[in-house]
C-alpha cells in the first residue's frame, strides 16, 4: 500500500496544496511549531477518521476558517476525502461516494503512527492501552468497529439510566436490558482482544528479544476486567454501587494489558529505556500484524521518534521498515545525514509551508 498524493486544505496551519509522495521514505524537516506534526496528523485522519493525538475535529481546522478538507490518493487510485466543519458533522467518502457510517473508512489506508507519545502506552493507565488495542482492530476488522460502537452505545444508555434511576425517574427493573446487552457485545469484543493480545505477545516477545540482543524478554497479557460468562451477573450483583456511583462497574470498558519485561511489570518497575523498547516492540508488532492480516504493508507515520532512541534501537527501526512507505519527521540537516535514504524524498516544512 503506497499514499501517492495528499491534499490538504484548511488544516490546521498548513498551507492549502497536493503533496506528491515517494513509494520509499518522505522526511519533513524543518525547526519545532512548523506544520510537520500536522501533515502526518492529516494523514492518520484519512485512516482512521480521527487524530492520533486524541485532538477533536474543530481543533484541526485553521483557526482562522470554518472548515477543513483533506484528501489522499494511493497508488491502487483509491481516493478518501475528509471534510471537517467547524460546528457541523465529519463527512467522509470514498471514491467520491458519501460513506455513511465512519466505519466504512476503516481499512482503506492502514497505518501505523509512532511517536514519542506512544510511550503513553506503557507508562500510563487501561485507557491508552485500550485505545492502543482498539484502534489497530478497528483497522483490521470493521465488524469489530461496529460491536465497539453498539458496546458503549449501551454503556452510555445504562450510565444514563442510573443517573435517573439514582433521581427516582426511572425504575431499575429496566436495567436488565442494558446488562443484557453490554454482555452480549462486550462478548465478541473480548475473544477479539484475546485473539490480538496472543498474537502482539508471541510477535512482540520475539521483536523484544532481539532489539535487547536476548538480554531482555517481554511478555504482553490480556488482563480482561470479567469473563464474558460472568458479566452479567457481576452486573446485577453491582447494581446499588452502581446507581450510588452511576458508573458501570463491570465490562470491556475496563479492560487493561500488561506488558512484562523479565518477569515484572514494565509500568511499575520498568526503566524509561526498557519502557522505549517495549513501546518500539509493540509498535512493530502492530507492523507485522497488518502485513500478516492484510497481506499488506501499512504506511508508517513517525514523528521525531528517532530521537528518542539509542543508535542501536534506531539501527532495527530503521531496517525493520524496509520495505514500507514512510512519512517521518527530523528537525534539520544533521539527522537527514544520518538516517535519510538515498532516493528519500525530502521536504522542507515552515510556517506550514511544505516545499
Amino acid at each position: 500500500m503506497r499514499i501517492h498524493t495528499v491534499c490538504v486544505t484548511g488544516f490546521r496551519n498548513l498551507q492549502d496544496g497536493e503533496h506528491e509522495l515517494f513509494p520509499g521514505v518522505n522526511i519533513l524537516f524543518g525547526d519545532n511549531a512548523q506544520g510537520k506534526t500536522n501533515f502526518l496528523e492529516a494523514v492518520y485522519v484519512c485512516s482512521t477518521g480521527r487524530s492520533q493525538r486524541g485532538s477533536a475535529d474543530r481543533e484541526m481546522i485553521n483557526h482562522d476558517l470554518s472548515e477543513s478538507r483533506v484528501r489522499v490518493e494511493t497508488d491502487d487510485s483509491t481516493l478518501i476525502d475528509i471534510h471537517l466543519q467547524r460546528g457541523g458533522k465529519k463527512s467522509v467518502a470514498i471514491n467520491h461516494l458519501p460513506t455513511k457510517r465512519l466505519g466504512d473508512l476503516f481499512g482503506n489506508l492502514l497505518t501505523v503512527s509512532f511517536s514519542p507519545e506512544d510511550l503513553r502506552i506503557i507508562k500510563q493507565g487501561p485507557k491508552e492501552r485500550r485505545r492502543f488495542m482498539d484502534m489497530e482492530l478497528c483497522q483490521l476488522s470493521r465488524i469489530y468497529y461496529s460491536e465497539l460502537l453498539s458496546y458503549y452505545r449501551a454503556l452510555r444508555q445504562r450510565n444514563n439510566l442510573l443517573r435517573q434511576i439514582k433521581q427516582e425517574r426511572a425504575e431499575r427493573a429496566t436495567l436488565f436490558i442494558w446488562n443484557s446487552q453490554l454482555a452480549t457485545h462486550g462478548a465478541k469484543i473480548f475473544a477479539r482482544r484475546k485473539e490480538f493480545c496472543e498474537l502482539l505477545n508471541n510477535i512482540a516477545g520475539r521483536l523484544h528479544a532481539a532489539i535487547t540482543n536476548h538480554n531482555e524478554s517481554l511478555q504482553v497479557i490480556y488482563k480482561p476486567d470479567a469473563a464474558p460468562n460472568d458479566v452479567e451477573e457481576r452486573l446485577n450483583a453491582n447494581t446499588e454501587r452502581d446507581i450510588t456511583r452511576v458508573s458501570t462497574s463491570v465490562g470491556i470498558h475496563r479492560d487493561d494489558i500488561e506488558f512484562i519485561v523479565n518477569d515484572t511489570n514494565c509500568r511499575v518497575y520498568g526503566s524509561q529505556g526498557q519502557q522505549r523498547t517495549a513501546a518500539l516492540s509493540a509498535k512493530l508488532a502492530e507492523m507485522e500484524i497488518i502485513k500478516q492480516t492484510k497481506n499488506k504493508n501499512p504506511i508508517l507515520l513517525l514523528d521525531d521518534v528517532l530521537s528518542e532512541l539509542d543508535i542501536n534501537r534506531q539501527r532495527y527501526l530503521l531496517d525493520s521498515i524496509s520495505g514500507s512507505q514512510v512519512i517521518m519527521t527530523l528537525t534539520g540537516m544533521e539527522d537527514i545525514k544520518r538516517f535519510a535514504p538515498a532516493d528519500a524524498r525530502i521536504m522542507a516544512v515552515k510556517q506550514g509551508s511544505i516545499t
